[in-house]
């Protein structure tokens, strides 16, 4: 029983030692981690994801997409028909689709003039973006008219007092 006993804890010992973590590595890249370590990344392929922003920009076959992820924005040259597969970009009416992009990153492309720019290897539509319904809340609404009968107020009463100054001179 003695035997078994240690044979037991030190089998519980060695496995609490060689437990290693099975968590898969985050393999997306924030986008200012690319910003801040420019020559880290250069010439490498990375994964970033972020809300598609403004607008497609064909060039042919191929387009610029920026992308932001929260803590910065990078353009992706993609394939058009690619481009053309997202619906929605972020903008003040719309939360733009959600993409996870993997490409080479480069801190100063020789293609596109010296830029900073990833080049998309494969894409996915990670969520899909929606419009934005933008209701102004009633506290605005009231203040806002509280305001504007001020505003009309104080116009009335100096455009009497000009016709009063006029009258006097």
């Amino acid at each position: 029983m003695c035997k078994t006993l240690k044979a037991l804890s030190l089998t519980i010992v060695l496995s609490a030692c060689l437990i290693v973590s099975a968590a898969a590595k985050d393999t997306v890249t924030k986008i200012n981690d690319l910003i801040d370590s420019t020559k880290t990344y250069d010439q490498q392929v990375v994964t970033v994801a972020g809300e598609a922003i403004g607008e497609v920009l064909e060039r042919g076959s191929y387009s610029w997409v920026n992308i932001h992820d929260g803590t910065n924005a990078i353009g992706i040259w993609m394939k058009t028909s690619d481009a053309d597969s997202l619906e929605y970009f972020g903008d003040y009416k719309h939360i733009g689709d959600t993409i996870q992009i993997t490409g080479v990153f480069s801190r100063d492309c020789t293609e596109h003039g010296g830029d900073v720019d990833i080049h998309c290897s494969s894409f996915e539509i990670v969520k899909p973006g929606h419009s934005v319904a933008d209701t102004v809340s009633q506290t605005k609404a009231i203040a806002a008219a509280v305001l504007a009968c001020v505003a009309l107020l104080v116009a009335y009463i100096y455009r009497k007092a000009v016709k009063k100054r006029k009258s006097i001179d």
